[in-house]
């Protein structure tokens, strides 16, 4: 690869990570996150590979807001945040000391069942964790956050349907 080269693909990286950023900005500041929003984020993380640790932040910065709701963006939140840790970083499976206690951080200060998801998912996708994680998921799961009771019960209810 030749010194130009490596100079646009760096600059491709940085106007999509940018790409990403300005779409996030957009969405605060429009105060609104609809399907087709989660649509384009979709387009703008993934087509690098994902989002950056500064991007990850700045979709708990949207869940935290409130501006953002319905199944697309859970699911989009969570396969992203659960990407980012999980599969990312390096080494892909194992999730640090480092970055259990950023997504912790992060999800205490979300305290949204969407948040808590992620977590859970994370948990359920990595081949390695912190040894305390899972406690402190349990510990956030009974804190009772806004929609935690609702969604335990929902789940509760679906299991005895289900037996």
């Amino acid at each position: 690869m030749t010194n130009g080269s490596v100079e646009m693909a760096s600059a491709n990286t940085a106007c999509t990570v940018d790409a990403g950023r300005a779409a996030i900005l957009e969405l605060l500041q429009r105060g609104g996150v609809g399907a087709e929003d989660v649509s384009r984020l979709r387009r703008e993380f993934f087509s690098e590979g994902g989002a950056s640790q500064a991007q990850a932040e700045a979709l708990f910065a949207i869940e935290r807001s409130g501006i953002a709701g319905g199944a697309e963006w859970t699911e989009f939140f969570v396969e992203t945040i659960t990407s980012h840790v999980v599969w990312e970083l390096r080494p892909t499976g194992i999730v640090s000391e480092e970055q259990a206690q950023w997504l912790i951080d992060q999800v205490d200060r979300t305290k949204s069942i969407t948040a808590l998801a992620a977590l859970i998912n994370v948990l359920a996708e990595a081949d390695r964790i912190p040894a305390w994680l899972p406690a402190a998921a349990r510990g956030r799961a009974a804190a009772g956050w806004k929609g935690v009771d609702e969604a335990l019960d929902a789940v509760r209810s679906e299991a005895r349907i289900a037996a």
